[in-house]
């Protein structure tokens, strides 16, 4: 029996089983050797055995790096080429893109890398249809945006969504606070920092021994699920932003538009008819979590022409980080302008967190 009979066969005895007290056990122990069958089959498909295959993933650039994921003919490519300067092949037929298209957008000054990649059909996470090399490419991604077609049901969105979950990806999820640590000998030591209501020492033991570790310790600092505690012993689980964008509104109702634009992570646009294009761009900014930060020499405005591009609650070290690798080693201190200081100028040190649009000035040694 090949690895994709198994995971079918797991499923099927998933979806049959009841969930009560009586079964959790069961369960926990299905899930882990589904998570196990599943990592099995996505190391297979990347090992010596598979070969090389053709794959079309592009060098990472820019500020960050945005992943647009959809099924044929939502209109990816038209996107791309409405906010980028990067022209893709559109058509009224499925699967015209065929490889990935890399574009830029020019933000707030910074240069944010679009992937426009090909449609994905369901099954794209056992290989159907190139899915596994495109899932490979959206791991990359510092944000994912699924598009979706409003005017086709939204179980498209649900579709999309168990791809991804499937090959480890995890969409506005915070990485569980469990801390696991493999060891050597002295058994498993199981401690909770609170009351557990998913999880108990016996199911904790029962999902290590299906993954064939039996000397560990793990610390609970959270109330989290089995399927939490799975993704933290499997380790290489993908936490990403995700931001769910429906095209062609202005073939729908205003009271569905409404509806679809008061979900969380959403947003409602018509590439055809560049409608709300601005406020996509907001919100892909908002979710990436970026912030500007400009730098300033002694005796001289602030340099606004040229800002710094960072990850939100970056610090000085960071910021030093920017502009040579060699900064830290002679640092002395910093004067910074701004939000984050409780007056301008505040000489701080390396530790101090920087907020959007402040001015840095770096003293050193």
């Amino acid at each position: 029996m090949g690895i994709l009979e198994k995971i079918s066969e797991v499923e099927k005895e998933i979806a049959r089983t009841q969930k009560n007290k009586a079964t959790e056990y069961h369960l926990g122990l299905l899930k882990a050797k589904l998570a196990r069958y599943r990592q099995q089959l996505l190391e297979g498909a990347q090992g010596p055995k598979g070969g090389k295959g053709e794959g079309f993933d592009v060098m990472k650039s820019g500020d960050a790096r945005v992943a647009l994921i959809g099924f044929p003919s939502v209109g990816k490519s038209t996107l791309l080429g409405t906010v980028t300067k990067t022209e893709s092949e559109t058509a009224s037929y499925e699967f015209t893109t065929l490889t990935c298209i890399p574009g830029v957008i020019e933000y707030k000054g910074a240069n944010v890398q679009l992937l426009d990649l090909p449609g994905i059909i369901e099954g794209a996470s056992q290989g159907k249809g190139r899915g596994r090399q495109v899932i490979a490419v959206a791991r990359t991604a510092d944000l994912v945006i699924i598009m979706c077609d409003a005017t086709k049901r939204e179980a498209q969105r649900r579709l999309l969504e168990v791809e991804l979950e499937s090959v480890g990806i995890r969409l506005n999820k915070m990485k569980p606070n469990i801390y696991f640590k493999p060891k050597k000998g002295g058994g498993i030591h199981f401690t909770a920092m609170c009351a557990l209501t998913h999880v108990d020492e016996k199911l904790c033991q029962m999902i290590l021994h299906e993954y064939k570790i039996f000397n560990a310790e793990v610390l609970f600092r959270e109330d989290c699920t089995a399927d939490e505690l799975i993704d933290v012993i499997v380790g290489s689980r993908v936490y990403l932003p995700c931001l769910y964008v429906y095209n062609k509104i202005d073939q729908i109702a205003i009271e569905e538009v409404d509806r679809l634009a008061r979900q969380p992570h959403s947003v409602v646009v018509s590439c055809n008819m560049k409608l709300n294009l601005d406020n996509l761009l907001e919100c892909m900014w908002e979710h990436l979590a970026l912030i500007q930060v400009y730098t300033k020499k002694r005796g001289c405005p602030p340099d606004f022409e040229d800002g710094l591009i960072l990850r939100s609650n970056c610090t000085v070290e960071h910021v030093c980080h920017a502009i040579h690798r060699t900064l830290v080693s002679h640092f002395k201190y910093a004067l910074v302008w701004g939000t984050s200081t409780k007056y301008s100028p505040q000489r701080v040190g390396l530790q101090h967190i920087m907020n959007h649009e402040d001015v840095i000035q770096v003293v050193k040694k």
